[in-house]
């Protein structure tokens, strides 16, 4: 459960009023997934069969250290991957988005919950000049070994059985939200922006106030569409979007409330 205070329009310590924006990070805020589009270092832009064949349902992060000790053995070095990962386009409107929250700071908290790694989103991040924009990021931690391979380990451990085993978002959320209160921070409300399957669980324990932003045509709009045929309780607003620019109107519309 996210708790916040009681008076229903809680406030931060120095007295304003806060939303928490929560991203997703692959296919929200860049155009892809980070973990695939690095296989452009691979041999033939591909993986060898018995590798692609070795993916187990809920142990990603186990696979992509698989998929990293390969590319290190192929010799596939650090700033070849640094070239590709920053490569990697934004989403449409992502960076017209960014630079309003930047400037909306006093409004806003930011942070990334995403499935990726702490390397690659570091990498693209400071390609990008938008490191300032975010508190915080939540992801798996990953760094270069002494031979050069990319490692990288889960974020957590969890027991929430709708989730893969190295990442729960909604925990992560829950525990955010938590400490923020402990020191004194509370949010208006929380705006979570994201994309995939594995964003449906904490997009279902929102509240009321809150808003579930997925991109249209991915799988977090799919799901919400269907449990919102199914009649299934959901407390918080749906928004859809495409581009961030439709955030950015979104918000602003909070903003004026």
């Amino acid at each position: 459960m996210i708790h916040r205070n009681n008076a229903g329009q809680p406030k931060s310590v120095s007295g304003t009023m806060k939303i928490l924006l929560v991203f997703d990070f692959d296919n929200t805020i860049i155009d892809d997934n980070s973990d695939t589009w690095i296989l452009q270092c691979a041999p033939e832009k591909k993986l060898p069969i018995e590798l692609q064949d070795s993916y187990k349902k809920g142990f990603w992060t186990e696979f992509m250290g698989r998929v990293f000790k390969y590319l290190g053995d192929e010799g596939v070095r650090e700033d070849e991957m640094k070239r590709a990962m920053t490569s990697m386009p934004f989403t449409p409107g992502m960076a017209e988005l960014l630079n309003f929250i930047r400037k909306n700071k006093n409004t806003f908290d930011c942070i990334i919950i995403s499935d990726s790694n702490s390397v690659f989103i570091d990498w693209v991040l400071e390609a990008t000049s938008f490191h300032d924009v975010f508190d915080k990021v939540f992801t798996n931690p990953a760094a270069f070994d002494s031979n050069g391979h990319l490692t990288v380990e889960k974020h957590h451990t969890h027991s929430c059985p709708r989730c893969p085993q190295n990442l729960c978002k909604n925990v992560v959320l829950v525990e955010f939200v938590g400490e923020q209160l402990q020191q004194g921070v509370n949010y208006t409300r929380i705006v979570y922006i994201g994309d995939g399957g594995n964003d449906v669980c904490p997009v279902t324990f929102l509240k009321k106030n809150d808003v579930a932003m997925p991109r249209k045509g991915y799988a977090l709009q799919k799901t919400l569409y269907r449990m919102c045929q199914n009649l299934e309780p959901m407390e918080s607003s749906v928004v859809s979007w495409s581009s961030g620019v439709e955030i950015i109107s979104y918000l602003q519309f909070l903003i004026k409330e």
